[in-house]
């Protein structure tokens, strides 16, 4: 009994890292564009895109803030079964702040606040993957101090200190029952941990520039994390409310992108994204309560590619429209498939507008549609299989001020 419960207590597996969990909305005018932006000098926002481009910055002085929505959905059809059922998903609120200042000719200083990692996924305590995942809640915040600097007309180079906090919350049902019904099971927890980004940006005319970026991959290690349960009485001295430790990594990645200022109206961007999936490959548990076995598990992802494209139009004066696409290829292999963040080939839509209010404010307003294509495909050490389907809808805002 002991090794059974255990064996399907520990396969809490991929929700906590998929492509779902890594959230591309850092800046709304980007997002409007794809979410390209290496090879752009967009101001303070390259912080995070590109620190290399930030010297490039316009104004002495620019702040830009805003967040999103995030309206998901997530369905599952089981294999061989005539059974179906759909997430109660909460709305997410992924957020993001920059401010940058000139503070030499050639000197850029800046600070940006994000929430580059994160999922709220809940698919109720009944339904039939419940010994699997009834709800997580993950999150990120990014605070990264940056330098930039120009050494030429052409050529500028940039880098990040990254501080990271980060959250985790999951429920999951047990396969033991009593009077109440089913035993449950809570893992949570808080960690930080360091890393970097850096960039080089080149200019190389006033049509073309160039950008090159890299993020390290941050390996949120958690060495207090609580996990409690809820056992029939008989259970209870065996499995003790406990600390465990857990290591999640955290994706970096190289980015490349291109801009291309076709005329004073027209302006196209492409950027290609190899994000480091292969940093997950096991997720370990070890539990300090001596009862509680320790837990090693295979996770295997794989490192994938991310295409993006995106064009900006003049309007007119006061009015900017955009327009992007992105293709998002899954990391999770097959047989490693799980609900807590179903793991498929993503095809995003996004569309922008900005309104300059004056030479001093503008707002910048997104919306991006994900359409996950379907995937038939499980979680092999559950014998989970079934088809996924999965969308969302995030519209999302920002505000630019600068001197």
């Amino acid at each position: 009994m002991r090794r059974i419960f255990f064996a399907l207590l520990f396969l809490i597996p991929a929700a906590l890292l998929a492509e779902g969990y890594q959230i591309n909305l850092q800046g709304a005018r980007q997002t409007g564009m794809g979410h390209t932006g290496t090879g752009l000098n967009f101001g303070s926002s390259s912080i995070h895109f590109n620190p290399g481009a930030l010297a490039f910055m316009d104004s002495k002085v620019e702040f830009t803030t805003g967040g999103s929505v995030i309206f998901s959905n997530n369905t599952f059809q089981k294999q061989g079964a005539d059974y179906s059922h759909q997430s109660d998903n909460p709305s997410g609120t992924p957020f993001f702040f920059y401010a940058a200042a000139k503070v030499a000719p050639d000197l850029v200083a800046g600070l940006g606040i994000t929430t580059p990692f994160g999922n709220s996924l809940v698919w109720g305590d009944d339904w039939d993957g419940r010994y699997l995942i009834q709800d997580i809640s993950l999150a990120a915040i990014y605070f990264q101090p940056t330098l930039s600097y120009r050494l030429n007309d052409h050529f500028s180079i940039g880098a990040g200190l990254v501080y990271a906090v980060g959250n985790v919350d999951l429920h999951k049902a047990l396969p033991v029952q009593d009077s109440e019904g089913d035993g449950q099971a809570e893992l949570s927890g808080k960690t930080d941990a360091f890393g970097f980004n850096t960039g080089i940006f080149y200019q190389v005319n006033t049509v073309f520039s160039l950008g090159l970026s890299y993020r390290s991959t941050i390996n949120m290690e958690m060495t207090e994390g609580d996990a409690s349960f809820s056992t029939p009485a008989s259970l209870a001295l065996q499995f003790p409310d406990t600390h465990f430790k857990a290591a999640l990594p955290m994706p970096g990645g190289v980015q490349l992108g291109v801009g291309w200022q076709v005329n004073d109206k027209l302006l196209l961007a492409a950027d290609l994204q190899y994000v480091l999936w292969s940093e997950y490959s096991e997720l370990n548990f070890d539990f300090e309560a001596e009862t509680v076995p320790d837990s090693h598990n295979e996770r295997n992802f794989e490192n994938t590619l991310i295409y993006r494209v995106g064009a900006e139009y003049v309007i007119q004066s006061k009015i900017t429209s955009r327009i992007g696409f992105a293709y998002d290829t899954t990391p999770i292999p097959e047989d490693y498939l799980t609900p807590e963040t179903p793991g498929a080939n993503k095809l995003n839509y996004t569309f922008g507008l900005s309104y300059h209010l004056s030479d001093l404010i503008s707002f910048d307003f997104s919306l991006q549609y994900i359409d996950a294509m379907e995937r038939e495909d499980g979680y092999a050490p559950a014998n989970f299989y079934g088809t996924y389907n999965a969308n969302a809808l995030i519209p999302g805002i920002g505000v630019n001020i600068n001197f």
